[in-house]
């Protein structure tokens, strides 16, 4: 097998990955996953869907994440795990998308609106 590269997204963060075979080594911006995602639950989010597949120990994962905060920086490294693991077996994007690892959320921040305070709050009125 050759190397496999994917992409995913949400809100700001952007995932870069290569998947090629080895012993399940998951490598962010040169780090071990357990340095840069220190909390369980973000882990177990990256690892779903190689968990799903039962092939955790099968693939070595060396990710460029950049921008967007800790958990939407998970959510993109789901997806683009998802997507590189579909390229390597097209059989298995069912299964995945049961789960619901293929669909980009695209859900993002609510532009500020000029003469408002936020996106969506409003300065107090007054009638009088």
């Amino acid at each position: 097998m050759e190397t496999v590269n994917a992409v995913g997204r949400r809100k700001a963060a952007i995932a870069r990955v290569i998947v090629k075979e080895g012993n399940g080594a998951i490598t962010i911006n040169k780090r071990p996953l357990e340095v840069y995602f220190p909390s369980s639950i973000l882990q177990f989010i990256v690892k779903q869907p190689l968990n799903t597949l039962d092939c955790v120990e099968k693939y070595d994962i060396h990710v460029n994440l950049d921008g967007g905060g800790y958990k939407g920086q998970a959510e993109a490294l789901r997806l683009a795990i998802a997507r590189a693991l579909v390229k390597i077996n097209p059989e298995d994007k069912h299964a995945l998308r049961v789960e619901g690892f293929m669909t980009r959320d695209p859900r993002s921040v609510e532009r500020k609106k000029p003469g408002q305070p936020k996106a969506r709050k409003r300065f107090q009125f007054s009638k009088r």
